[in-house]
């Protein structure tokens, strides 16, 4: 019987390249959308398209009637290309909208939820590598600590829940539709782009492509209760990054000195590799950011 999964959030960068993998593995596929009028691709791949907001119990149940598996990937952040997000709204959205959300589950009888998270709550780890059983580091008091709790916090929340769950801790994003190597590459053309601080810190990627496979991958496996880091295999030094953009595009060197967003992060990708029976396709910068 071929089973029904709801994707709440399914206009954003990370519902785009999921829906489509959803519906070709033969999954019935419901977008939960604010504004179904943006719903172009989930529609165009044969999903239902529904009228929902995290924030809006009623219109929750309506949207999970009848669907087997609940994916939330509802987000609220600013990137190059999206200057609309907020990060204090993305804040409440975990803290406030997610119980909302698993409520709503409940109540429409959804077995299953899958929810995003941010491997960056691994963040402090230094030059070590961590994975999922690195003790948790409480971070500095930033705008970037504040997100790192208010993810924890919502990681407790569907955990402490009576649903089967699965969270799937992803990297930083890139790669089509993302916006960041697009910033990237146009501040290296420019002569603009710089390293954070000296650029020794490392940063965790994932394609957005390789995201959304692991994600495919999570529903037919579905390793009960489990927190599982989504990244490639080989994080690099800011520096590494940088220096290999700014060489692709003939530019020179970035300088140090650019802010620090935040801490540095090194994480393994090992047990999902296993649990998921997945791995990455672009597993390092280099082959991601080829064009």
């Amino acid at each position: 019987m071929t089973s029904t999964v709801a994707v709440l959030g399914a206009t954003g960068v990370y519902g785009r390249h999921l829906v489509p993998r959803l519906a070709a593995a033969g999954y019935r596929v419901r977008a939960l959308v604010r504004a179904p009028a943006s719903a172009a691709i989930g529609a165009a791949c044969g999903a239902g398209i529904h009228a929902a907001d995290i924030f809006d119990a009623a219109s929750l149940r309506a949207g999970l009637d009848g669907c087997d598996v609940a994916i939330n990937l509802a987000t609220s952040l600013p990137s190059p290309i999206k200057q609309g997000g907020d990060s204090d709204c993305n804040n409440r959205l975990r803290r406030e909208g997610v119980p909302i959300f698993l409520e709503a589950c409940a109540a429409a009888g959804v077995r299953r939820v899958l929810q995003q998270s941010i491997a960056m709550v691994h963040c402090g780890g230094g030059d070590s590598w961590v994975d999922e059983d690195t003790p948790f580091v409480a971070p500095p008091e930033t705008m970037v600590g504040e997100a790192m709790l208010a993810a924890r916090e919502m990681e407790a929340s569907v955990a402490d829940s009576r649903l089967d769950w699965l969270i799937l801790r992803g990297a930083l994003f890139y790669g089509p539709g993302t916006g960041f190597d697009d910033d990237w590459f146009a501040r290296a053309r420019a002569g603009k782009l710089r390293l954070p601080a000296t650029g020794a810190d490392y940063v965790s990627l994932v394609h957005i492509a390789d995201m959304a496979d692991a994600t495919v991958a999570a529903l037919a496996r579905w390793p009960s209760r489990q927190h599982l880091i989504v990244a490639d295999d080989a994080p690099p030094r800011w520096c590494d990054l940088f220096g290999y953009i700014a060489a692709a595009v003939g530019a020179a060197a970035p300088e140090s000195g650019g802010p620090v967003r935040f801490p540095s992060f090194r994480v393994s990708n090992a047990r999902a590799r296993t649990m998921l029976a997945w791995s990455p396709r672009y597993p390092n910068h280099r082959i991601g950011l080829a064009r």
